[in-house]
């Protein structure tokens, strides 16, 4: 299992990133909009369904990769932190414009449930994420690499539902006020690109040494 000290870095990061809205987030605060708080908390649960799956595959598929090579594995590391550093310079240079804002109709609760769930799950961004994410907190030195990321998986998804869940209760309570300001939107993109880029910087510069463990 990983450090208590790994671990507790990873939570930091978990919540410096689910601060930062993304899609998900888009669509639990604009289901909370329109239908209210208990729509808004019934989507969390769904795109955190979604979230497990993801967090399943990840342990799959890194697991398989440290089978096949531990070169591959470092490789998919460096990649990560890569991939990492692109989504900040992405939210860096964002430019959102009036009107983003994604409209939805009203849909009863087991339907929010399952689109909240779909919409997690089919985003391969979401994917691509936790492959990226979730090894750079691994040593294969600990122990077997699909349990480790099950647990990081765990947390995240944990500590996605209560923010998650705090988004939900905050857009009900602010109505279209969130969806409809430019000038907030932009300051979460530069602090999301920040956080992308300095987590990217960690993940590239920590590989040699992790490498070296291994």
């Amino acid at each position: 299992m990983p450090d208590p000290t790994v671990l507790a870095l990873f939570a930091a990061a978990t919540l410096a990133l689910l601060l930062v809205p993304g899609p998900a987030v888009l669509y639990i605060v604009t289901r909370s909009v329109a239908q209210g708080r208990s729509a808004g908390l019934v989507s969390v649960l769904g795109v955190h369904l979604g979230s497990l799956l993801h967090v399943a595959a990840a342990a799959l598929g890194v697991s398989a990769l440290l089978a096949t090579s531990a070169t591959a594995f470092t490789v998919v590391k460096y990649l990560g932190a890569a991939y990492l550093i692109w989504l900040g310079v992405r939210r860096l240079t964002a430019r959102p414009q009036e009107g983003e804002a994604v409209e939805v109709p009203v849909a009863g609760g087991s339907r929010l449930f399952w689109e909240g769930f779909v919409v997690n799950v089919l985003n391969p961004k979401t994917a691509l994420f936790f492959l990226a994410f979730l090894p750079q907190f691994t040593d294969p030195a600990a122990g077997p690499i699909a349990p480790q990321v099950v647990l990081l998986g765990l947390i995240w998804t944990l500590l996605g539902l209560a923010s998650d869940g705090a988004y939900a209760l905050l857009a009900s309570a602010m109505a279209g006020r969130l969806r409809r300001s430019v000038r907030a939107r932009r300051r979460l993109d530069v602090t999301g690109g920040v956080v992308y880029l300095g987590l990217g910087a960690v993940a590239a510069l920590g590989g040699e040494s992790a490498t070296a463990r291994a």
